[in-house]
């Protein structure tokens, strides 16, 4: 996929796969087969009881015969970026580089497009072995409006995704995340201030403040990625790219009355720019 010998730069070909820079670069730790299963099985059982917490998924996997422990599903959890959805005190001191931003959707009526971003990771299983996706969502139309495939949970493969969403759609008036380092960095932050935008985050742990994000992750593996075993980071990139045009164009959305996210979210748009 990548050419190091190609007279193309390789930021350049990164750019032109749209894969972030750390993916071309990283070099990969062995993964053994018997750990990835593990891995895709938490994600799966992840998706249908987000509550469960490491014990509980450790006792759900010894049901299924997996002898394993505690710490063990913990490690594997961390490393896919996984953690239990349930609303936590907030006992941990914030770095002060750092700050968390208020929740501002309770209670807010989100009717039309660019009114609400909203973006998420989520881990993506291969056949041998794993990437990270980072998507940003338009609240309102749930159209996919940039993504990106990743190696690594850094912020620059993030920041590449929301670039290329704002060149492409315009600002939104909020952008919404969960309280991941990633989004809380200054980098992150800073992109989003520099366009004027204000800046929400979800209660810690709480699924429900990023509800359509979630159930696009649980659309995008059920339909996709579960029924395809990735063999190279392309393959996913290619897989992941065709599921999305589907999902954008072609796919009804029972939220939205049977039309797809992109019926919604240009129609919306068109009937805007006709009343100004």
């Amino acid at each position: 996929m990548i050419n190091r010998t190609h007279a193309l730069p390789v930021v350049r070909q990164c750019q032109i796969l749209g894969l972030s820079r750390s993916t071309a670069y990283y070099q990969p730790t062995p993964v053994s087969g018997t750990e990835l299963a593990l891995m895709r099985r938490l994600d799966e059982l992840h998706l249908r009881h987000p509550f469960a917490g490491a014990r509980m998924l450790r006792d759900l996997l010894r049901q299924e015969g997996q002898a394993i422990g505690r710490r063990h599903v913990a490690t594997l959890m961390r490393r896919m970026g996984l953690e239990a959805l349930y609303r936590k005190p907030r006992t941990s001191h914030r770095h002060p580089a750092h700050p968390i931003y208020p929740y501002r959707l309770r209670d807010l009526t989100i009717s039309r497009p660019n009114h609400v971003w909203a973006a998420d990771i989520t881990y993506i299983p291969m056949a041998q072995g794993f990437v990270y996706l980072f998507a940003v969502l338009d609240w309102a139309s749930r159209r996919v409006l940039a993504w990106r495939l990743s190696n690594t949970l850094t912020t620059d493969f993030c920041l590449e995704a929301v670039q290329d969403a704002l060149a492409h759609y315009g600002t939104p008036e909020i952008f919404n995340t969960d309280q991941g380092c990633q989004f809380t960095s200054q980098e992150f932050t800073g992109l989003l201030k520099d366009h004027g935008i204000q800046i929400s985050m979800d209660g810690k742990g709480c699924w429900r403040d990023n509800v359509f994000v979630e159930r696009l992750w649980k659309s995008i593996k059920y339909e996709e990625v579960y029924l395809h075993a990735y063999e190279t980071i392309s393959a996913a990139q290619q897989g992941v790219a065709r599921y999305l045009t589907f999902y954008n164009q072609t796919r009804p959305h029972q939220a939205l009355d049977g039309q797809t996210p992109d019926q919604v979210y240009y129609d919306h748009l068109t009937t805007r720019r006709t009343a100004a």
